[in-house]
């Protein structure tokens, strides 16, 4: 079993401290960072030019959006984003992708509000569209509900596209079409509800002629490793994880025999170095340790 680790992080305006942030990732041997996307936030710089940024400042460590805004981002530039990201980083940049949650603030930037069904219905169409110009290495036309293009060229390479699905027709649409699955922290999918989304997008999966195991999941965990033991840690609700190291391994080690996770994202409570070194360094190597035995 491949079992990656990351850590989210926020495109906040200390643009230097993220980028602390993001080379102590590497150097504790982290294989992916997540970026949150939310454009209208005003102490957040755009995450697309600071993940441009962590790409270049790093050698290894991969980096995808945590997830990109859709109905902000027209999916055939958004085709292009990914592409040349990937290009330039030699292949370190994954897609994750929403169909937008806080509609609102969306809004306030000049979009129209989409329903949810429209808006799974625009994921669909954008994921289709954006393969078909990255695969398919001639001019693209279509004419869709949310998104038309006219003779344009695509090229490659292809991207990964990891979902951030949240509710049950967004499990279904992410087994059939997705490559992963970036399941939301527990304040918006409790721990609870996380079984029945995987099972629910297993069945999609093969219903769709896939098998289950090729689509990533992402298992995105709010907390603070702690230096001396908590209470042991139960995976209900929404509250964060604060344990120690052992504690953790614990967690973790449920999500990756109990259900098909095989990617941890921290998201620390306070987002410091040496979390972030923690996790790499130390709940890492003996969750990988643990499993290979």
């Amino acid at each position: 079993m491949t079992i990656q680790f990351g850590v989210s992080l926020a495109p906040t305006s200390d643009v230097e401290h993220g980028f602390r942030l993001a080379a102590a990732a590497e150097l504790a041997g982290l294989d992916l960072i997540g970026v949150q996307d939310h454009p209208y936030v005003s102490r957040y710089v755009d995450a697309f030019v600071f993940i441009g940024q962590l790409l270049a400042r790093t050698h290894t460590i991969s980096v995808f959006p945590d997830v990109t805004n859709l109905p902000l981002r027209p999916p055939a530039m958004l085709a292009l984003t990914a592409s040349s990201l990937a290009r330039v980083s030699e292949g370190r940049f994954v897609l994750g992708l929403g169909a937008g949650g806080y509609w609102d603030a969306i809004t306030s930037m000049g979009v129209p509000r989409r329903t949810p069904a429209e808006g799974l219905r625009a994921l669909a169409e954008a994921v289709e569209l954006m393969r078909e110009l990255w695969e398919t290495g001639r001019e693209v036309t279509r004419d869709g509900e949310f998104a038309s293009v006219s003779g344009l060229a695509g090229h490659g390479p292809a991207v990964p596209v990891w979902v951030g699905a949240q509710g049950p027709h967004s499990f279904r649409l992410t087994g059939r079409l997705a490559d992963g699955w970036a399941a939301p922290i527990p304040s918006y999918l409790p721990y609870e509800r996380w079984a029945p989304a995987n099972a629910t997008i297993d069945r999609a999966a093969q219903e769709s002629g896939r098998s289950p195991a090729s689509v990533t999941r992402v298992a995105q965990i709010v907390g603070t490793i702690t230096d001396h033991p908590q209470r042991r840690p139960e995976l209900v609700g929404a509250a964060p994880i604060r344990a120690d190291v052992n504690g953790w391994v614990e967690v973790l080690e449920r999500l990756a025999t109990e259900q098909p996770f095989t990617t941890f994202v921290l998201w620390p409570e306070t987002a410091d170095e040496r979390q972030i070194r923690r996790f790499g360094e130390e709940v890492a190597p003996m969750l990988r340790a643990r499993l290979d035995r």
